[in-house]
C-alpha cells in the first residue's frame, strides 16, 4: 500500500473513531424504532442518519438502517452489544452492529479482462472506496503489473476445473492469511465450489455481464447479439451456490441497436460492468445492504 493510501485510511478511521452502524430486520410491530432510538441514547449516541422500511405494516418485515455518533465507541462497544441483545430478542431480530473505523479487507479475484479491476484501483487511489484492497487473486499474469505497481501483493494461482479444488485451498488460506471480510470477482471467469461459498456467506460479490435474470451463465453477449436485444446491462450480486442467481445488489443498462456487433457490445457492456461493481462495492462496505430471503435491501 503507498503512502499516501495508507495516510487517506488512517485519516478515515481517526475522523470515525465514534461513528457506528446498526442493521436490524424482523417482524413488524410498533414499538421498533423507539427501542432502538431509546437505547441509542442510553448511550449518549446521536443519530446521524436512519433510513427504513417494512414489506408490510401488517405481519411484514421491517428493515433499518442507522448510522450514529457516539463518545467513547470502542469503549462502549462490547457492553452496547450486550445490551442490544435483550432488545433483540424480544423482537426477534436479526441484526449486526459494525464500526466504521474498522476498515474492510477486500480480494479481489479476475481473470484475463481487467476494466472492474481497474476502475476498483481507481476508486480506492482516489478515496473514494475506503477499503483496504489486501490482495489480487488472479488466474491469469496481465493484472500483475497494475496490482503491483500499487504495492499491492498479486497471487497468480492458475485454476480450471480439473484442479479447482486445491486452488481453492490455496484460495481460501490466502483469505484467511490476510483476515479478509469480501471478495470481489472482477471478472474472475471460474464457478465456485459450494465449500469456497460457505465459507465466505454472503461476503462474495460478483458482476455478471448482462442484465439478470437474462443470459444466465457464459457468453452472454454473444448470445443478446444473436437475439437481437436493444438493452444490454451488468448485474452485480452476491454469490450463492446457484449459478448467477445470488441476491441481485446492483444493475444498469445501456441501450443498443441492430449496428452492434459482439465487439460493440463488449465494450459497451464495460462500462456498465466496471461501475454496477464499483457501486455495489461500496454499499457493502458502507453498510447499506441487508440480504433477505433471495433480495437485498439497500439503503
Amino acid at each position: 500500500m503507498n503512502t499516501y493510501i495508507k495516510d487517506q485510511l488512517e485519516k478515515f478511521q481517526q475522523e470515525n473513531r465514534n461513528r457506528g452502524r446498526l442493521l436490524v430486520s424482523c417482524p413488524d410491530q410498533p414499538g421498533i424504532v423507539s427501542a432502538i432510538s431509546q437505547f441509542l441514547f442510553s448511550y449518549q449516541a446521536n443519530i446521524i442518519e436512519s433510513s427504513q422500511y417494512s414489506t408490510n405494516p401488517e405481519g411484514g418485515v421491517f428493515f433499518i438502517r442507522i448510522e450514529f455518533e457516539c463518545p467513547g465507541l470502542k469503549e462502549k462497544a462490547k457492553d452496547m452489544e450486550g445490551q442490544f441483545a435483550a432488545i433483540a430478542e424480544k423482537f426477534s431480530m436479526d441484526w449486526k452492529l459494525t464500526h466504521v473505523y474498522h476498515v474492510k479487507k477486500a480480494a479481489i479475484f479476475v481473470s484475463k479482462e481487467l476494466h472492474c479491476l481497474l476502475e476498483l484501483l481507481w476508486e480506492w487511489q482516489s478515496g473514494d472506496l475506503m477499503a483496504d484492497i489486501a490482495l489480487v487473486i488472479s488466474n491469469h499474469e496481465e493484472a500483475r503489473d497494475a496490482v503491483e505497481g500499487l504495492n499491492i501483493p498479486f497471487y497468480y494461482i492458475p485454476a480450471n476445473k480439473d484442479i479447482r479444488e486445491q486452488v481453492e485451498e490455496k484460495q481460501l488460506e490466502l483469505l484467511k492469511e490476510y483476515e479478509i471480510d469480501l471478495v470481489i470477482l472482477a471478472r474472475y471467469m471460474q464457478i465456485l465450489t459450494p465449500k469456497f461459498v460457505a465459507a465466505n456467506p454472503k461476503k462474495i460479490i460478483n458482476i455478471h455481464h448482462s442484465f439478470l435474470p437474462a443470459f444466465i451463465g457464459a457468453r452472454p453477449y454473444e448470445r443478446a447479439h444473436a437475439r437481437g436485444v436493444k438493452l444490454i446491462g451488468a448485474t452485480s450480486h452476491y454469490v450463492t451456490n446457484d449459478l448467477d442467481e445470488g441476491p441481485i445488489i446492483e444493475q444498469d443498462i445501456a441501450r443498443v441497436d441492430h449496428r452492434d456487433d459482439v465487439d460493440n457490445l463488449k465494450k459497451i457492456g464495460r462500462r456498465v460492468e466496471r461501475s454496477v461493481l464499483a457501486r455495489a462495492v461500496k454499499w457493502h462496505i458502507e453498510d447499506r445492504i441487508i440480504v433477505h430471503q433471495n433480495k437485498t435491501i439497500v439503503f
